[in-house]
């Protein structure tokens, strides 16, 4: 049941992706130019406030972990949101039946 959690959420992700894929795309074609929403970005328009409050929380446990999350919310959205929903779908697939065995 957990398994089936987790690939759901893996496969929600990996459709935000490419839906941010598609955007960025369109966007690029529309202006010309190479646009890119990155994920801080998106975070920032959705609630400005929760991105404020997440960053004062991991700066009071580590700075250097704070770097490693601009890092990360620098990178494109449809990068980190289906490069995590690739990983889900991979660690929580279905496992190989036994061959020649009967259960």
């Amino acid at each position: 049941m957990i398994r089936g959690f987790f690939r759901l959420i893996g496969l929600l992700l990996l459709a935000g992706g490419f839906i941010f894929l598609v955007y960025d795309g369109a966007r690029s074609i529309a202006d010309q130019a190479v646009r890119l929403t990155g994920l801080g970005e998106f975070w920032n328009d959705v609630h400005q406030s929760s991105q404020r409050s997440f960053q004062a929380m991991v700066e009071g446990v580590s700075p250097w972990l704070w770097n490693v999350a601009k890092f990360v919310l620098n990178q494109p959205a449809w990068a980190v949101m289906g490069g995590l929903g690739i990983l889900l779908l991979l660690l929580f697939r279905a496992r190989k039946p036994l061959i020649g065995y009967s259960r």
